[in-house]
């Protein structure tokens, strides 16, 4: 007898809170598929009636977990030209709290980042990530233009160099808090470390030194 889509539906959702699970507990190159389908309560059949591999059981969790984030950019895309800066500052907070606040996110994170090995069967991975993240960089990339644009960042800045400096920031936080989520209330903290890192975006950059001018040396006092 065939599956129904509900019946189906629920039997995918099955495998992919089990991979978080296992995923979570072993690590992504020390689980099998039979081990995931164990945790599931499924036949291997099961797995591969939905996934092609283990890549592919990967790619749906982190899929299922980080598409909020996709939509909360794109939305945030859609009204910024309002206030880009405020938009900006709403986003990457409200991208925090959720990663301090949801259980899933905090786990997939947590597998990405601390838990999944750089190991031949996860390789072809890295191309799919990147398009993605180049997709949400961009949007990311359009906000803080029309910041710059609307004079609310510092002179002559870069939105290139800002937005990779953003994504370092968002990642670097999210990162360290996952290895010690017990040591400040991310939720709570969010809105200042997001105000300080904006703070540097809005300062006016040091002057550069132009070619060819020689530096003035401080004089050397004598006795």
């Amino acid at each position: 007898m065939r599956k129904t889509r509900t019946e189906a539906l629920k039997t995918r959702e099955r495998l992919l809170d089990a991979a978080e699970r296992v995923f979570c507990e072993r690590g992504v190159s020390r689980t099998s598929l039979a081990e995931l389908a164990t945790a599931a309560g499924v036949t291997r059949g099961a797995v591969y009636w939905h996934f092609k591999d283990k890549a592919g059981v990967f790619r749906a969790m982190c899929d299922r977990a980080t598409s909020p984030f996709a939509t909360m950019i794109e939305q945030a895309g859609a009204t910024a030209a309002a206030d880009p800066l405020a938009t900006l500052r709403g986003l990457c907070i409200s991208g925090l709290q959720r990663l301090a606040t949801d259980v899933r996110t905090q786990t997939v994170f947590g597998i990405i980042f601390h838990k999944c090995e750089r190991v031949d069967e996860l390789a072809g991975l890295a191309s799919g990530h990147e398009r993605d993240r180049t997709e949400c960089t961009a949007r990311l990339e359009d906000i803080v233009r029309q910041a710059a644009s609307a004079g609310q960042l510092g002179a002559n800045a870069d939105a290139t160099m800002a937005t990779r400096a953003l994504n370092a920031f968002l990642t670097g936080v999210m990162h360290e808090w996952l290895l010690r989520p017990r040591a400040y209330d991310l939720a709570a903290a969010a809105p200042a470390l997001v105000d300080v890192f904006l703070a540097g975006l809005r300062a006016q950059p040091p002057r550069r030194e132009r070619r060819g001018t020689p530096r003035v040396r401080p004089k050397t006092r004598i006795g």
